[in-house]
This record gives C-alpha cells, structure tokens and sequence, in this order.
C-alpha cells in the first residue's frame, strides 16, 4: 500500500513539473503556470535528467524549502529569538497551509486531475500537495540553485513573510540593548537582497551575512575572558580549527580566527547565562541555523550514498540517524560538553540531570554546525559529522 502510493505521488509530481510528458524521452518547456519565467531546453533536459533524484528526494526538498525561509528569516530579524521566526515558517509552509499555495499558482488541477481539491478532506489533500511541494523545491534547487528556489517561493507562489496571518503570536520580548551590524540595520532586507547576495573576494567568511546575523558585534567584549584563554584552545584542538584558507592578506586569516574564536564561545554560552538581560548573547540563532543544514547535508549525504532507494524509505533513514539523543551523544564523547557555560542558578540541576543536560548538548552540537557553515561553508559542516563527530557510527535499527 506504501509503494502504491508512492508512485502515486510521484505521478502526481511528474504532472505538475512537467505535465503532459512521460519521464523518458521527453522535451519541451515545463508548465508556465509555475512562474512567469520560461526555460530554455537544455535546462529541461537537465531538469528530467535530474528528475528521478530530485522525486525519490521528498526530505531534501523540505530542508531545503525550510532553510530558504529561516535563512531569510536570520537576516530579514535580526533582533528575534528563533521562536517567532520559526513560526512565521511554519504559517508558511506548515503542510496545512500548502493547498493554499498550489491553488494560488493554479496547480490543484494538476495534483489532482480527476478529483476537486476544495471538496476533498484534509487527510487526503494535504499528504500529496506536501510531497508534490517537497519534491518540486527539491528538482528545483538541484537543477537552478538557491537563487531559483527563492524566486518560485516569494514570487511565483507569491508567498509573504509580513502577511497577517503569518505573524508570530504575541509574548513577552526581552529588551534588546546590543548593537546589530550596520547592513541590518534601517529597511528589512527583501528576498531579492538576499538571492542576489554574493561575498565580497576577500570576505572573512563563506556566508559573512549570515554570521553577522547570528553572532552579534557585542561578543568582542568576551575577547580574552577565562573561557577564551583557557578553553577554547581545547574545543578549536578537538574540532581541528582553524582550517588551512589561502588568504592574499595574512590580517584577513588572523581577524577570521578572532571571530571564529567568539563563535565558539557563543555556541556554547547557555541561554540561562546571558539571555535575560542580553537576548542574543546565546546559542539560540546558530541552533537555528544548525539544524537545517545539518538536515541538509545529511540528505544530500544519503542520496549520494543509496542511488536506488526509495523515498520513504530515505525519509525513515534521514531521521533516525539525526535523533536528538544521537546528535548530543556525540558532542559528550568528545568531552565538550565540559565547556558549557551555564548561569549560576542552573549550573548543578544541568549538569547532574541527565533529562536537563542532553537537550543542552544537542544544541551545542547544532549550533557548532551552525558556525561551521557559516565560516567555512558546507564542506566544513560535512567534515564536522561524518570526520570530527562521525554521525554514521551509529547505526539505527533496520527500516
């Protein structure tokens, strides 16, 4: 029953990307009801030929569509705590707000050809609009990139951040006294800022936005405390960096190691420490961050690793080997979890409570990731999990 229904889904996505056509052989232009844009026929051959990827790929379309938005989301609020950001996502792409958005670009005939979308209940219409959704923002960015991706979401699909139903809802904000970097400052950024973002040549890091979003300029006020002289040595050791870069400048590798310096230290400054009087003084947007892109890698990891297998059965796999338990499990083996920096109030309860301190070490683990990708980009965060941490040593049960 699985099966069937898998192949269902995946004529259902063959139909929207590319309606009309069987999946061999076939040419032409994709359906123009998905953007104003029209493709040219290498493009679409490229894209059939990346096709049979890209649908057994459902979880990679989702990371990839949740890390489009959140990313966007790190740099449009600078101020936030991941929490509304992450709600304002889920008002968008949450898998009961998705039929909304295939009938606003015209597509439920084409997910459904025989049967009427409104009249259809909720258990059947949302579970194949979210795999057709998944797996399209996954062909998507295999075949045009990033860029593209956030032009079918924000202007094809006309999705709106600052729409009234995808506010976050109201609680109690914590007074913000710290500075943001100066490009956040004034106007948000809009998406067109951030598809067409490109780093300078001699940038600090790999994505220097994203890391001006996440670590505040304030963290230079923790430069050569006791944590910065007498640990951080230990975790730069354990994680092997700095990393060997090629600068023109030797200033540039020196002021790269000062940052990468802070970044550790906020990757493992607990929101107990620091939050209350200074919001953004925690791990809390490096978490963020983390999380999706070690989502991300792990799926391009097990595409490239199992070429033959199913979806699901890709989905089941992807999840269990990036369970909360395995990823701080990780972090304590190396023995970094010593490093944490808890308030004073909590110091003990965290660190003799075992159901206290796991979900403490997950998210250093998380934002660790967090870091990487935006320092040295996503080879660094490869490395961290399958060479530093090896996130394959344990491997769960048969799916």
């Amino acid at each position: 029953m699985r099966k069937a229904k898998y192949n269902k889904v995946s004529k259902c996505f063959a139909r929207v990307y590319h309606p009309g056509r069987s999946l061999v052989g076939s040419s032409g232009y994709p359906s123009a009801c998905l953007a104003s844009r029209r493709y040219s026929s290498i493009q679409v051959r490229s894209a059939l030929f990346k096709f049979e990827l890209a649908s057994r790929s459902l979880s990679k379309g989702k990371d990839f569509k949740e890390s489009c938005g959140e990313l966007r989301n790190l740099s449009r609020y600078p101020r936030e705590s991941p929490a509304p950001m992450r709600e304002r996502v889920f008002q968008l792409i949450g898998k009961r707000y998705l039929p909304r958005w295939i009938k606003a670009a015209s597509l439920q005939n084409l997910v459904f050809p025989f049967d009427e979308m409104d009249k259809m209940i909720r258990k059947e219409r949302e579970p194949p609009v979210k795999s057709v959704f998944w797996a399209l923002f996954g062909a998507i960015y295999l075949c045009f990139g990033m860029p593209e991706v956030y032009r079918v979401l924000f202007e094809a699909f006309g999705m709106d951040p600052e729409d009234e139903s995808c506010q976050p809802r109201l609680r109690r904000q914590l007074e913000d006294v710290d500075y943001v970097s100066a490009e956040f400052e004034g106007k948000p950024l809009s998406w067109q800022d951030v598809a067409a973002y490109r780093p300078p040549q001699d940038a600090l890091f790999a994505h220097p936005r994203l890391f001006r979003a996440c670590v505040p300029p304030g963290m230079h006020r923790f430069r050569g405390n006791i944590w910065d002289f007498d640990n951080r040595p230990k975790v730069m050791q354990a994680l092997g960096y700095p990393r060997p870069v090629s600068d023109r400048i030797p200033e540039i590798t020196e002021a790269r190691n000062i940052e990468l310096g802070l970044g550790l230290q906020l990757c493992f400054l607990h929101p107990s420490k620091y939050k209350f009087e200074h919001p953004r003084f925690c791990l809390e947007r490096l978490e963020y961050v983390g999380q999706k892109i070690q989502d991300l890698v792990m799926a391009e990891r097990l595409l490239m690793k199992h070429l033959d297998a199913p979806g699901r059965w890709l989905q089941e796999k992807h999840r269990r080997l990036l369970m909360n338990k395995f990823c701080g499990r990780y972090l304590r083996d190396k023995h970094l979890h010593h490093y944490i920096v808890y308030g004073e109030s909590v110091q003990d309860s965290f660190e003799h409570n075992r159901r206290l301190r796991n979900p403490s070490t997950t998210a250093v683990q998380q934002a660790i990731h967090g870091l990487g990708y935006a320092v040295y980009g996503k080879p660094d965060v490869r490395r961290l999990m399958f060479e530093v941490f090896d996130f394959e040593q344990v491997q769960p049960k048969a799916v």
